[in-house]
């Protein structure tokens, strides 16, 4: 949904319209169900959690102002509020780094192809739980939900100066921790 045609669904769901907010669930609802998944790694609570943004989204909607911040920035920002509470609830206030998601690949792809996308994804997920958790929350924004330097800002509630420098040491530190990964001893 492109940002323009996203302003005009917002709108019409501001104004209470049904077909809106279902046009805003299914565009939005995966991507915050595999952030949500990614940082508490339990399934069914990040399903539950998935759930309770939109009911989030639907109760604060007559609030959102598009000018403070992107839409789907103040999702995300939204869902990470509730992982924030459902992590202090559940595990005295320990985050989860990443999750088992599954992998993106071609399900008609060989057997030796979906090994090594596995073992990428696992080298992957142990050097994104080694980062602080800001430098994490910051890189998994940018570079697996692909957010704007902006959107990232805004759904951190940082600046965007604050944001490049999570997301320069994140990058630094990632690269020094899988390149260790690689030396044989």
């Amino acid at each position: 949904m492109s940002e323009i045609s996203e302003a005009g669904v917002v709108a019409r769901a501001k104004m209470g319209e049904a077909e809106a907010v279902g046009l805003l669930y299914e565009a939005h609802q995966p991507a915050i169900f595999r952030y949500v998944w990614i940082r508490l790694r339990e399934r069914q609570a990040a399903e539950d959690l998935t759930g309770e943004v939109f009911l989030r989204m639907l109760e604060a909607l007559p609030r959102y102002r598009s000018s403070a911040t992107p839409f789907r920035a103040w999702l995300y920002r939204i869902a990470r509020n509730l992982i924030i509470d459902w992590s202090r609830r559940a595990h005295q206030g320990q985050l989860a780094a990443l999750e088992e998601a599954p992998a993106n690949s071609d399900p008609a792809s060989d057997p030796e192809h979906k090994v090594e996308a596995q073992l990428s994804l696992e080298a992957l997920r142990g050097a994104l739980a080694q980062l602080e958790i800001s430098q994490r929350e910051v890189v998994t924004l940018r570079f697996l939900a692909g957010f704007s330097l902006h959107e990232t800002a805004a759904a951190v509630n940082k600046t965007e100066a604050a944001v490049k420098a999570l997301q320069h040491r994140g990058l630094a530190a990632l690269n020094q921790i899988l390149n260790q990964e690689q030396v044989v001893p």
